[in-house]
């Protein structure tokens, strides 16, 4: 099993970066592919980027790519995702999550995610 804790969300302005992190407990982070949702008031929770077990594959919805990125490092059992160019729209709470899918069309959808395997979230607000 494991526990996952995302951090690092805040307030900034449009154009601005921030770094989320999500630190995972247990001794199997490795053995999960892990994803980046977010969910705005009032909307459904979208999936935002996902990266493989060992990291060598990433995938991201359209309205993040080029300015987010996802990455992670197993030795220290944590997944971040760098944001850049942060627009208004882009305010909601972050969340990472774990799953044993390994193919990117499965990592988009909350579905493929163990409800267990949620971290509390963390709030990421741009303002204009």
């Amino acid at each position: 099993q494991v526990q996952l804790v995302e951090s690092g969300g805040g307030l900034v302005q449009a154009g601005g970066s921030l770094r989320l992190s999500c630190a995972a407990s247990g001794r199997t982070f490795s053995s999960y592919a892990m994803g980046w949702f977010r969910q705005a008031p009032g909307k459904e929770r979208e999936f935002v980027a996902a990266i493989s077990r060992s990291g060598s594959s990433t995938c991201s919805a359209d309205s993040v790519k080029g300015r987010f990125t996802v990455s992670r490092d197993n030795a220290k059992n944590t997944v971040y995702l760098q944001m850049n160019s942060l627009k208004p729209e882009d305010t909601a709470v972050y969340y990472c999550a774990a799953s044993v899918a390994t193919v990117c069309y499965y990592l988009r959808s909350t579905s493929s995610y163990d409800r267990d395997y949620w971290g509390q979230g963390t709030q990421v607000t741009v303002s204009s």
